[in-house]
């Protein structure tokens, strides 16, 4: 998917996936879902490969992970730089790459702020 496409959607929910072990509270997401007003997915994470992967794909369901704990995938009003801008239309989007790797930095801005989004050594890490 092309990310600028995100221009002009509003964000109506965020889904986020979460890696939960014991009683650790999560670093961070390990995917993000942005649901739009008339109910499209934004999927953002890391790739293996250290890229960012951005695509229409709808959540996918919890899983275990035996030992290692599991992950919760879970509709997240707190947690995620994004639950504040839910309702607000994105307005403009903002790509870095890297030569190597392709996609390594998203910024998707609002009227009240922005999200960078960004994959450093395959982990997905949010900032806003």
């Amino acid at each position: 998917m092309d990310p600028d496409r995100l221009a002009g959607r509003r964000v109506k929910q965020v889904v986020a996936a979460w890696h939960r072990h014991d009683c650790e509270a999560a670093a961070g997401p390990l995917e993000i879902w942005l649901v739009d007003d008339v109910g499209d997915y934004i999927h953002i994470t890391a790739g293996s490969d250290w890229c960012l992967i951005v695509d229409e794909t709808a959540p996918h369901v919890g899983y275990d992970l035996g030992e290692s704990g599991r992950v919760e995938v879970v509709a997240s009003e707190h947690g995620t730089p994004f639950a504040r801008y839910a309702g607000e239309v994105v307005l403009a989007v903002d790509q870095r790459f890297d030569v190597r790797t392709g996609r390594v930095g998203l910024e998707i801005c609002f009227s009240t702020g922005s999200v960078q989004c960004g994959s450093w050594r395959g982990d997905l890490h949010l900032v806003g």
